[in-house]
């Protein structure tokens, strides 16, 4: 069965970006699937040209869409789509987001690419090969102690209601290092951890689409990727995501895995 080419991706990205910077800063028709989680008609159109093209090119493939659900096809042969991470932020015209597209073939994520059409900042990675900025390699950052370290989080859209918010990790974090930052776009928080922009990016409940192609560039620049009880496969429900250097990793498991006294 026919695979795809990281540059197939890459068009792909671009071609669904345009889409979004061609609505950017106008009025959207905004409906809500739960109180702080939203989608736009951008949202649908990008999503609509994405599967239409993977489809034409790759009938067979299996495809996992944030707002489509499930498109069956061959469980050998996976994408993860979001064609508008950071809705939230599009909708309030705040220009940090992106495209997020992966590929895995028999479970193993292989291909990936997110792009920011604001910054035309294009992010990519093929397993074993590396991770790209515009084409030049990215590595994570050199820092190895938390005080020294800026992260990123994000929380999810039941924090209304649920005990697990993330919350007291903030805190915890936010008092050992130079500061957490919350961008609203996990794809971009995991290519700015691979790009040495932050140190490190922690996050629960998550979908795969978030998480499958930033995770990929994340690791290709030289992070450890984990779930958050650190096991590697961070795409398999319940999702959660914990990406930084190695050392920086470690710390970081042990803020997560402290109590508050």
């Amino acid at each position: 069965m026919k695979k795809p080419k990281l540059s197939d991706l890459e068009k792909l990205a671009k071609e669904a970006g345009s889409i979004l910077r061609a609505g950017y800063n106008k009025t959207h028709q905004v409906e809500y699937k739960s109180t702080i989680d939203l989608v736009t008609e951008v949202d649908r159109q990008a999503e609509e040209f994405l599967l239409k093209s993977i489809l034409d090119k790759f009938p067979e493939h299996h495809i996992l869409a944030e707002e489509k659900g499930v498109v069956k096809g061959n469980n050998d042969h996976i994408w993860y789509i979001d064609p508008l991470d950071g809705t939230v932020n599009y909708a309030h015209n705040i220009p940090i987001f992106c495209v997020s597209i992966a590929y895995a073939y028999k479970r193993d994520l292989r291909l990936a690419t997110v792009y920011d059409p604001m910054r035309d900042e294009i992010f990519s990675a093929e397993r074993g090969k590396g991770a790209w900025l515009n084409g030049v390699p990215i590595r994570v950052s050199q820092v190895t102690t938390l005080e020294r370290s800026l992260l990123v989080t994000g929380f999810p859209y039941d924090m209304w209601n649920t005990s697990n918010d993330n919350l007291a990790n903030y805190g915890r974090f936010a008092k050992q290092t130079q500061g957490v930052r919350r961008l609203g776009a996990a794809a971009l928080d995991l290519c700015y951890v691979g790009a040495g922009r932050f140190e490190g990016f922690w996050e629960t409940s998550l979908q795969p689409w978030d998480v499958a192609a930033g995770g990929l560039i994340a690791e290709e620049a030289g992070a450890k990727v984990t779930d958050m009880e650190g096991e590697g496969d961070y795409v398999s429900y319940p999702v959660s995501i914990l990406a930084a250097p190695s050392g920086l990793h470690k710390k970081m498991m042990e803020v997560l895995e402290s109590k508050d006294d």
